[in-house]
């Protein structure tokens, strides 16, 4: 697999640069690799949360690498981590899930050489907003991927969310959030603000994929945990009810981030369901 002129290195953090297209300006991209030495595994990718990072996901792709035997390819996102900010002026439209999964993603794999060989034998893992790319990318290339697991992801919004949300920006303003948040961010605003104002504009109050979703015609694995205070099992539903195959995971704990507060139960879940396919 060859990598890209523009791609550049700054310890094992890289940095793609991909050329501006219509509706966006250029853009710089923080990513890693995980076990890039495995050069024949197939790779898994992941796609952060609202409000991750590369930072944010931690040790959590390395550990279910690992588990796989698989490489990994994690990026923020533009706004997110060390990536190209967003302008502080700009507001996220209401498609900005589908510019990321039909625009964004594709032109970050033109960018660091994962051709299509590589990328139908490559996997989504996708957590949150990464879920919901995940599946807008699976319905857009169908045949460019191998399979997809999405971590309580969002395809309709639901009145649970918008509440968690708006409770996140009074903790945002008012407690250290901000500064927590800012450990993992080249600029939090940009990352902050992003995302909770398009959550809580009323306009995205009628997002909703679910229709997209029949076009998606590779193994998925969807997983949703009971507490989690920003989405309920009507969201994992609903994508087995329109991605015909999709398989659930239903946890009883996790949490929004599975990931982190239930990683064994998780793992044990992914590794099972790509394992019945390898």
């Amino acid at each position: 697999m060859n990598t890209s002129p523009a791609a550049s290195t700054s310890d094992d953090i890289r940095f793609a640069t991909l050329a501006p297209r219509a509706g966006r300006g250029a853009l710089t991209i923080e990513y890693q690799w995980i076990h890039a030495d495995r050069s024949e595994a197939p790779i898994a990718l992941f796609l952060h949360e609202g409000l991750g990072s590369i930072a944010m996901w931690r040790d959590w792709p390395r550990q279910l690498c690992d588990r796989l035997g698989m490489r990994g390819f994690v990026y923020s996102r533009p706004g997110y981590g060390r990536s190209t900010p967003r302008p502080h002026d700009v507001k996220w439209p209401v498609d900005f899930m589908s510019h990321q999964a039909r625009d964004v993603l594709p032109a970050l794999l033109d960018a660091v050489g994962i051709d299509e060989p590589e990328r139908r034998r490559m996997w989504l893992i996708g957590h949150s907003d990464g879920g919901s790319i995940s599946l807008l990318y699976a319905s857009a290339f169908p045949r460019l991927l191998r399979g997809a697991v999405v971590i309580a992801p969002h395809v309709f919004v639901e009145e649970i969310s918008v509440q968690s949300i708006a409770e996140a920006k009074v903790a945002y303003e008012r407690t250290d959030l901000r500064n927590k948040l800012g450990r993992y961010h080249a600029d939090v605003d940009s990352a902050f603000y992003g995302w909770n104002d398009i959550w809580l504009n009323p306009e995205f109050k009628a997002w909703n994929i679910v229709g997209e979703l029949r076009s998606i015609d590779c193994p998925l694995l969807a997983v949703q945990a009971e507490d989690d205070h920003y989405g309920t099992m009507a969201q994992i539903e609903a994508i087995a009810q329109s991605a015909k195959g999709a398989q659930l995971c239903k946890l009883s704990i996790g949490g929004h981030s599975p990931h982190r507060d239930a990683s064994e139960a998780l793992n044990d879940a992914v590794e099972a369901f790509v394992g019945r396919l390898a």
